[in-house]
């Protein structure tokens, strides 16, 4: 019991599940019959001289002396042998070829072993391990917005996971993001992601075609099939394709095109918007978007006590308050908080407040 969780904390650590996984695959691939033979075959080896040693030593032909030379024969050939056991020509000769054979047997395994870390680093270079992550979040597909969301997630206080899943030759995202080569509409590429234990999936399309966003929506229902509790969000090229998006259950959609549209217009008239808002969503001059979890002593707040409590204790400005997956972000005057609810702020930090999790099976 006292081992029992560091060796689960150990092999539950990314690199033993990746190690795990490798094993996994080239175990599949290798002949069992031909191991098999080759073991019968070095037992047997092990035995016949055994044998021979015992009907060449006068003093041990017997049924035990027999056991004592079957016992020295595998010591000789893992190199702890007792060199004075056997005392005549013959018994020497088959000392001596036990030898060289526990040399041979050693080199194998140092080979295999060898060649078993080589084709996990190929393979790893490759993008054809898997990832071993939790909580972790899964990137579907590349492109420029891809690159510029990977970036501001190396600067979030606090750092998650990432998995690229891109067909691709290389990673398409630099170091400290693990990458897997495959296709978004793939099940079984989507597994090597880790996307069963991932606490989200972001899918972009490879370019500004409709046929991008026709992939993604089957990247979405890949996901779906076999992670359904993973929260995916979804970066659309055509606003007439949402209907579609929300029928293979992406949680969140985002049409870039039209919300920078939106924001530009709004700036328009009123100057100074996009700044602000870049700021807000960029982790700007002292400012950071946050949805949080708020405190149980806070239930039954108004929306003002809500306000002035998380600006006086914490230094956060209350921008909307979410309730069963809705956000109000203007909500009356006899607004009362209960449980559950959460609220998106804007502040230089989190301090004592905490992200809010998400959660999933």
């Amino acid at each position: 019991m006292f081992f029992r969780k560091p060796l689960e904390a150990l092999f539950a650590a990314p690199l033993m599940r990746r190690i795990g996984f490798h094993a996994r695959r080239i175990g599949g691939g290798m002949d069992r019959h031909f191991f098999t033979s080759l073991l019968t075959a070095v037992i047997g080896f092990v035995v016949l001289a055994a044998l021979a040693v015992t009907l060449l030593e006068e003093e041990k032909r017997t049924f035990g002396g027999f056991g004592r030379s079957v016992y020295w024969a595998v010591t000789t050939v893992i190199g702890s042998g007792d060199s004075s056991y056997v005392t005549t020509f013959g018994g020497y000769v088959i000392g001596w070829v036990l030898a060289f054979f526990g040399v041979a047997i050693v080199a194998a395994m140092t080979g295999a072993v060898v060649g078993f870390v080589i084709d996990i680093l190929l393979k790893e270079g490759q993008g054809m391990g898997a990832a071993g992550f939790r909580d972790h979040i899964v990137v579907c597909g590349w492109n420029t917005t891809a690159r510029e969301l990977v970036e501001e997630l190396r600067g979030d206080e606090f750092t998650t996971k990432v998995v690229v899943l891109h067909d691709s030759e290389r990673n398409p995202a630099g170091d400290g993001v693990y990458f897997v080569r495959g296709d978004i509409t793939s099940t079984e590429d989507l597994e090597r992601t880790g996307i069963r234990e991932a606490n989200s999936a972001i899918v972009f399309p490879a370019d500004r075609s409709n046929e991008a966003d026709m992939r993604s929506i089957l990247a979405v229902m890949a996901i779906e099939s076999i992670a359904p509790d993973v929260r995916t969000v979804v970066e659309a090229n055509n606003p007439m394709h949402v209907d579609h998006f929300k029928r293979a259950d992406a949680d969140e959609i985002l049409v870039t095109s039209q919300l920078a549209s939106h924001l530009l217009a709004r700036s328009a008239l009123y100057p100074g918007l996009s700044a602000l808002v870049t700021d807000i969503v960029s982790g700007g001059q002292g400012s950071e978007l946050y949805r949080v979890a708020l405190p149980d002593a806070y239930v039954g707040l108004s929306i003002d006590d809500l306000s002035a409590r998380l600006r006086g204790e914490h230094r956060a400005t209350l921008l909307a308050v979410t309730r069963d997956g809705s956000s109000m972000t203007n909500p009356p005057a006899d607004f009362r908080l209960q449980h559950g609810d959460d609220a998106v702020v804007v502040a230089e930090n989190l301090g004592e407040l905490r992200p809010l999790e998400l959660q999933h099976e």
